[in-house]
């Protein structure tokens, strides 16, 4: 069938990807013929219509500028094992200059500026973020390696919100602390993680300047791309210079930001153990800190449930997000008198699975972001298996090229195997069983973590009483991993301290007097 395209004309200022519009195709032609076998068309993103700069440089005081020592690091597109582009590689020295563009910026202009004219620079962010939701969406999915549909129907959206809900509190701080008078802090030095790099970097920038701090903000080596989007996007948005720097680099580079005397808050999103460390390195300093830190999330799954939708949960809950997010329900606690009916369900349902290009809006497992993750869920699971764990697999073909791993979850699992208490991050599934609800909680706290949990039952009742005994920071009920910017996000013991998100996300980011 052949049809006409027409270029979509975009304004010279923003065009930056030429996205070509598609025009409507009746239902019973999206399905292509290849001989016996039956498969979707192909989706309108494709990398072939996105063009990635070479070389991208560190954001200080409102331009790309090079590093003070010429170094670069390659960035991997993980599906294909192709380069991407290279990324400038920030120093002690840059870090200093990224500071003192973002205390110049708090003391001359920010700072001094009334909340409702913050507000305006933080909704035009969101309504360009929104303008430019499907080249955002491409280009996680690339740099990071998760499924398009993630990015474009969950990410990408939720980065948008979390700039117009803090827009909304900009002029409104009093009445979020009554009583008191909030004030900004300062400069804020703030490090996110490769599992959600755009979402990690709205929900930590908007509430910062939100409440008149100045930000330096370094991404993850390996997903470092959107985030220097989101860096033009705020030069789009005139956003004053200073206001946000980003320093990509290391984690050196994080050490820089962490240990400089003129940062006064740091806010970590990534492993326990960097976060212990950091922890450490502000001690005494007077710099305030908020830790997101690991997790091992329990699905906690009750016979009177609806077991259908719990497996979709389930399965949306560590397999959709490849369990890259730190509170992917990795832990499904299943009532003993429904565990074979849940096990040979999930069996059937992780054999529908569609793995391979992130960027073919079917795919429902994308890749692993990085090598080394990839080895380390091999070793998890291989160990699980070792020390007595059935395994269970799709048995789906794997792309030759790029990291994968198929959906996996391990049956005959106990309390003491390392892949009941230790994080993954990938998609594998620990199922065990309970007797009672009192058993179901003590198993489900029975873990250094304690950032989210869910409960699927058909009692409220039964929802109210697991809240109250699971030590968890978040507790889904029939659902799993719904995020939104009203509600506060953070963890228990050794997932952290400090709440991102909501009322509780701002008191984070001010001084209350």
């Amino acid at each position: 069938m052949k049809t006409k395209t027409k270029p979509v004309k975009l304004s010279p200022k923003r065009a930056v990807a030429t996205i070509t519009a598609h025009p409507v195709v009746p239902l019973k032609d999206r399905r292509i013929n290849f001989g016996n076998k039956w498969d979707y068309a192909p989706a309108p993103e494709d990398s072939k219509n996105y063009r990635i700069a070479p070389r991208h440089e560190l954001f200080i005081d409102g331009k790309f500028s090079a590093p003070a020592a010429p170094k670069y690091f390659d960035t991997i597109n993980p599906a294909t094992e192709e380069k991407l582009s290279e990324i400038a590689q920030g120093g002690e020295a840059d870090v200093d200059r990224a500071v003192k563009a973002a205390r110049r910026a708090y003391e001359k202009v920010w700072s001094k500026m009334p909340g409702r004219e913050r507000g305006k620079y933080l909704y035009r962010i969101a309504r360009i973020v929104q303008e430019k939701a499907r080249e955002l969406a491409v280009l996680e999915s690339m740099d990071g390696g998760k499924p398009i549909k993630e990015t474009r129907d969950v990410d990408v959206p939720i980065v948008a919100a979390h700039f117009f809900y803090h827009g909304g509190w900009a002029d409104k701080l009093q009445y979020a602390f009554p009583g008191r008078t909030p004030r900004p802090l300062g400069v804020v030095g703030q490090i996110i993680p490769w599992n959600f790099p755009l979402l990690m970097a709205a929900w930590k920038i908007a509430p910062a300047i939100a409440c008149g701090n100045t930000v330096v903000i370094k991404p993850s080596k390996t997903t470092s791309l959107t985030l220097l989007r989101l860096a033009e996007i705020l030069r789009e948005a005139e956003l004053p210079d200073g206001v946000v720097n980003v320093i990509t680099g290391i984690g050196e580079t994080g050490n820089h930001i962490v240990k400089h005397p003129d940062i006064n808050k740091i806010a970590f999103t990534g492993s326990t153990e960097i976060g212990k460390q950091l922890a450490q390195l502000t001690v005494g300093t007077g710099k305030k800190l908020t830790l997101e830190l690991g997790g091992k999330a329990a699905n906690i799954l009750f016979e009177d449930a609806p077991i259908d939708q719990a497996i979709e949960g389930v399965i949306a809950g560590i397999y959709f997000n490849m369990g890259h997010v730190c509170c992917a329900g990795s832990r499904l606690l299943v009532q003993e008198s429904i565990y074979a009916k849940v096990v040979k369900k999930l069996r059937d349902r992780i054999q529908t699975l569609r793995i391979g290009n992130p960027l073919d809006k079917n795919t429902d497992i994308g890749a692993i972001n990085n090598r080394p993750q990839l080895e380390k869920i091999r070793e998890m699971v291989q160990c699980g298996v070792t020390e007595g764990a059935e395994l269970n697999q799709s048995t789906c073909p794997l792309p030759a090229k790029g990291y994968w791993y198929p959906p996996t979850f391990l049956t005959g699992v106990t309390a003491s195997h390392r892949v009941a208490q230790e994080e993954i991050f990938g998609p594998v599934l620990s199922v065990m069983t309970f007797r009672t609800p009192e058993e179901a909680f003590e198993r489900a706290n029975n873990t250094p973590y304690g950032l989210s949990a869910g409960v699927w039952t058909d009692k409220g009742s039964k929802i109210f009483k697991m809240v109250n005994k699971l030590r968890a920071g978040v507790v889904w009920a029939n659902t799993f991993n719904k995020f939104d910017p009203t509600s506060p996000f953070g963890g228990y013991k050794e997932s952290g301290f400090g709440r991102e998100g909501g009322v509780q996300g701002l008191g984070a980011y001010c001084r209350l007097d």
